[in-house]
């Protein structure tokens, strides 16, 4: 009997003490593990600790719902939430409710939000259980929130930095465009007609017209917009109902084509682009520079978007803003060119396939990068028409080319590098008459069916008349005079090889492919065939060298470059010595009826040129294309040089169809000093 009365006290005690061991539920744990799981963004998680009242109004899927719409609309991120209460006593035993203190930071599209507020516990019972759970409230997502607010954000978008000339006209501007649009109500009978009708002048297709007519949000009497036109055209438009205006703000390009492939232009980011850079602020319907100036400077016109995060009532008015960032503006860029030069030179060759690029040959400012043919830049921001992109994109002459920036067989344009090479090294003694006879050459006779050609039949040439004549069997003698291993390390001094040091994708100018491997390459690339590529802008660089004492000069594009960057690239790329002959025989080569640069004469000017022919095939008795070169400066006032090349010039007068068309740019621009 005794046994059994220590059992049952054994049992009661076991049960006194596993029951007093169940320790009550601190609220400030609860609070903790609240603050925790918002911090994390588990949303389940926090709604399993609201109250029955909160979540009588609200399931947990409206609850997570809210909070993840707010947090995706502002682009929350780095999200820190932590109680500010230092002490965290145990409830007293008819403690009912605790107030706890926290404090939110967190980064937003609208700059970085920092506030402080207090949560409110309740000891509530639930399903026989005593709990601390959250007495939630709109005020726990932003403090100013009261029932049925909502949150709005707003992008303030920032106005794109302009690209402006060196006399500040505008290659990229931030104007307006008239938008024709429809009213479809207004269309009244003969519609098809109409629209037929209206599709022939915007040069579209009625199907494009039907589509933007049969939007979702369209209605008989809301304007519907269809296409850009030019200001010009609108008035054409007066007796038509049915069709009325609206000034859009828009980039605008007002050269167009002429300078086309040098701004580049901008048009909505795709989808992978806007992959690519979404750690970079950008956003779904964004702007982004898709080529030429407005792509390598994207970084800096673009400017940097504003934004502000505000509570609103159910109406829409607005209560508070809780974060606001200004927008700032994208840098306007001033060039070196000269927009009037630039249109110029693009009329004066917007025929042929060309590339053109002029340079102040003291300063080195790039007055021009022309390439042709062309296109609109306006089109890709106007919102371009399928027909007219398949027109362009199917034009065999490829108007997309960036031709400027591509690198080319420079031709006799060349002789100037070898000619200095020859003299510098003394290889070319420039007044030896070398006897050459007979229209080819080949060194002995050990390159078998390979042959150098000449133009010019003459029994002897020196270097002047070299230059006159354009002589290849010259400077193919001269370049194996030379010999290869210091041809490729003289070049060097040229740049050849390397980036030209501006901002633009400019192809790398180059000697050869693997090296001068053998005589027969060594002798095409005297005369700067072979293997030889440059740009128009390296090539007119190099020919700077000739009205700077030997130096090249470092090249310019943008205005705030003058003062961070030396006025020389190459220095003695050349002697002085060698600069003065070559300038000089430049001189003759135009100014000597017989010199094959005599198309670019200009009686009482002293223009210095030389002339290229390049030959694209794949053997001697090949039948290929032809590039035209002719470069020309100013020799008694050199404020100008320009560069181009012309394609496919065979059985037009070869490097005549080039000299003549600078001979015209200076002519112009000689006009107007």
């Amino acid at each position: 009997m005794k046994k059994q009365i220590w059992s049952v006290a054994a049992f009661l005690f076991v049960f006194v003490l596993c029951g007093c061991s169940k320790q009550e539920e601190n609220p400030e744990d609860v609070a903790q593990a609240y603050l925790s799981d918002w911090q994390q963004q588990h949303f389940s998680q926090m709604y399993d600790r609201l109250t029955p009242e909160a979540k009588s109004a609200m399931t947990a899927e409206e609850f997570a719902q809210r909070y993840r719409k707010i947090y995706d609309g502002i682009e929350a991120k780095h999200i820190s939430i932590a109680k500010t209460s230092q002490q965290t006593p145990p409830p007293g035993e008819d403690e009912v409710e605790r107030i706890v203190p926290y404090h939110v930071k967190l980064d937003t599209v609208a700059g970085p939000l920092d506030f402080k507020h207090q949560l409110k516990l309740q000891k509530t019972e639930v399903d026989k259980e005593t709990k601390w759970l959250v007495e939630w409230e709109p005020s726990l997502i932003f403090p100013q929130m009261e029932k049925g607010d909502k949150v709005r954000v707003q992008t303030i978008k920032a106005e794109r930095g302009e690209i402006l000339d060196r006399n500040g006209n505008g290659l990229a501007l931030n104007g307006t465009a008239p938008q024709l649009g429809i009213i479809p109500g207004k269309l009244g009978d003969s519609a098809e007609n109409k629209k037929a009708e209206l599709a022939r002048k915007l040069n579209i297709s009625v199907e494009e017209i039907d589509k933007k007519l049969s939007a979702a949000w369209v209605k008989p009497d809301l304007f519907v917009p269809i296409a850009f036109v030019p200001e010009e055209t609108v008035a054409e438009y007066s007796n038509t109902p049915w069709v009325d205006f609206q000034d859009k703000k828009l980039r605008v390009y007002p050269y167009g084509d002429a300078a086309a492939h040098l701004t580049g232009y901008i048009a909505e980011m795709n989808a992978e682009e806007l992959e690519r850079h979404k750690d970079q602020g950008y956003r779904s319907g964004d702007l982004i520079g898709k080529a030429g100036l407005e792509q390598v400077f994207e970084e800096r016109l673009r400017g940097k978007d504003g934004a502000f995060i505000a509570v609103t009532d159910d109406k829409g008015n607005q209560k508070a803003v809780i974060a606001e960032s200004k927008a700032v503006s994208g840098t306007t860029i001033k060039l070196t060119i000269d927009a009037h030069l630039q249109k110029t030179i693009y009329d004066e060759v917007k025929q042929e396939s060309a590339s053109v690029a002029a340079i102040q040959p003291k300063t080195g400012e790039i007055l021009a990068l022309a390439s042709s043919p062309s296109y609109d830049p306006n089109a890709f921001i106007r919102g371009i028409s399928s027909r007219q992109y398949e027109q362009w994109k199917n034009d065999p002459r490829n108007p997309f080319l960036n031709r400027f920036s591509k690198g080319y067989s420079p031709g006799s344009a060349f002789k100037i590098v070898t000619a200095a090479i020859g003299l510098d090294t003394n290889a070319i003694d420039p007044g030896e008459e070398k006897p050459i006879s007979g229209l080819t050459w080949a060194k002995d006779g050990s390159w078998g069916n390979y042959f150098v050609k000449r133009v010019h039949e003459a029994k002897s040439v020196n270097l002047l008349k070299s230059l006159v004549y354009s002589d290849n069997i010259y400077f193919a003698q001269a370049a194996l005079g030379i010999g290869a291993d210091a041809f490729e390390k003289e070049s060097a001094k040229f740049g050849i090889g390397e980036a030209l040091p501006i901002p633009y994708p400019f192809s790398k100018s180059q000697l050869s492919n693997r090296g001068i491997e053998n005589e027969i390459l060594l002798a095409d690339t005297g005369y700067g065939q072979g293997e030889v590529k440059m740009t128009t802008l390296h090539v007119a660089l190099v020919f700077s060298a000739l009205v700077n004492e030997g130096n090249i000069v470092y090249p310019l594009l943008t205005k705030e470059n003058e003062t961070k960057h030396p006025n020389i690239w190459k220095e003695q790329a050349m002697t002085p010595e060698t600069a003065a002959i070559l300038k000089k025989d430049l001189i003759q080569a135009v100014s000597s009826p017989d010199g094959v640069g005599h198309g670019a004469y200009i009686p009482g000017k002293s223009i210095a040129g030389k002339t290229g022919t390049a030959e694209l095939k794949q053997s001697k008795d090949a039948d290929g294309q032809e590039n035209g070169w002719f470069v020309g400066f100013q020799a008694d006032a050199p404020e100008l040089l320009l560069s181009m090349m012309v394609e496919d010039v065979k059985g037009r007068g070869g490097s005549s169809v080039v000299t003549k068309k600078v001979k015209r740019i200076f002519q112009q621009v000689l006009k107007n000093k």
